[in-house]
């Protein structure tokens, strides 16, 4: 694959070793060269040049913020902002140049070198996008440990009342267990359908991990990697993967990056689907499983304390 793409279906920042498989070593260095990807510092690889987003920021008189900020922060997004992300300060004119504006009040105490600091991104990026970009901020930011849930709703519950709930919404489901935000996009829709309640990285014992598990209703969802297993032993783990699974009983929906990231309504209506059909086959088996009374016989109903033929 080219590493171009591969960055973006793994955010926008990567490591040699996330990029290593779906690409090659020297695939990597041959974009590096010619421009096409950067190397932000050692072992991490991005598609977007935050420093120059930064100094763009400060030229127009703002800092760098939102998915910006959260590529700043190596931090992997859903997808990577086109133009640079900037806020301005309130009542200051709109500055020339291809950028997303927007305008807040922005104390010190939430930036660092000209960047919102991360509690502050990830605030920004929930009370401004769709739950699912913002899901994969928050999800990064945890995996990175450097923030914790604590200090981001305390960060939440000082924004402005505009946004405020559906910030708290977003840090309250994250999760630092998702591997990236391929993941975290299915996992905002699956917490969308009734019933569905799953848990990242969950562990089906003898099989292994899973992207995302349903242990009551016996649902496996996997995010399918882009990652190739086009060998004939990378078949035979996949299938042999499967296998297990159907043997335990458990029902597997996969999706593909594209579907996840661009068919969304596809996917929900497919785990809705799902959930259905475990619901239905679940209160069928409870019902077959409940033991006939034994003073009651074939053929028989009970009236009061009496037993009728």
């Amino acid at each position: 694959m080219d590493p171009v793409e591969a960055l973006q279906r793994l955010g926008g920042v990567a490591t040699l070793g996330e990029l290593i498989g779906p690409t090659t070593r020297g695939q990597v260095r041959g974009a590096e060269r010619t421009g096409e990807i950067l190397r932000l510092r050692h072992n991490r690889y991005a598609l977007v040049d935050t420093d120059h987003q930064r100094s763009q920021a400060i030229a127009a008189g703002g800092v760098l913020s939102h998915l910006s900020a959260a590529l700043h922060w190596g931090w992997a997004v859903k997808h990577p902002p086109v133009t640079a992300c900037v806020t301005m300060p309130r009542g200051s004119r709109k500055p020339t140049g291809d950028l997303e504006v927007r305008w807040a009040v922005v104390p010190e105490s939430d930036t660092h070198r000209h960047v919102t600091r991360r509690a502050r991104t990830v605030v920004d990026c929930a009370r401004a996008y769709d739950f699912d970009v913002a899901l994969a901020v928050a999800d990064s930011a945890l995996r990175e440990g450097e923030v914790s849930r604590h200090e981001l709703l305390h960060a939440a519950a000082r924004a402005p009342r505009i946004g405020r709930s559906k910030a708290i919404a977003v840090i309250e489901a994250a999760d630092a267990r998702a591997a990236n935000p391929f993941e975290s996009v299915i996992r905002a829709i699956a917490l969308g359908v009734p019933g569905l309640r799953v848990e990242p990285q969950g562990e089906v014992a003898g099989v292994g991990w899973v992207d995302l598990l349903d242990r009551r209703l016996g649902i496996v969802i996997e995010a399918d990697s882009f990652e190739f297993h086009g060998t004939r032993e990378g078949l035979r783990r996949d299938v042999r993967r499967y296998t297990d699974f159907t043997r335990r009983g458990l029902v597997v929906v996969r999706f593909t990056w594209e579907e996840a990231m661009f068919q969304a309504e596809y996917v929900h209506q497919a785990l809705v689907d799902t959930v259905r059909r475990q619901t239905n086959h679940h209160v069928a088996s409870s019902t077959l499983s409940v033991p006939r009374p034994r003073s009651v016989q074939a053929g028989h109903r009970r009236t009061g304390d009496m037993v009728v033929p």
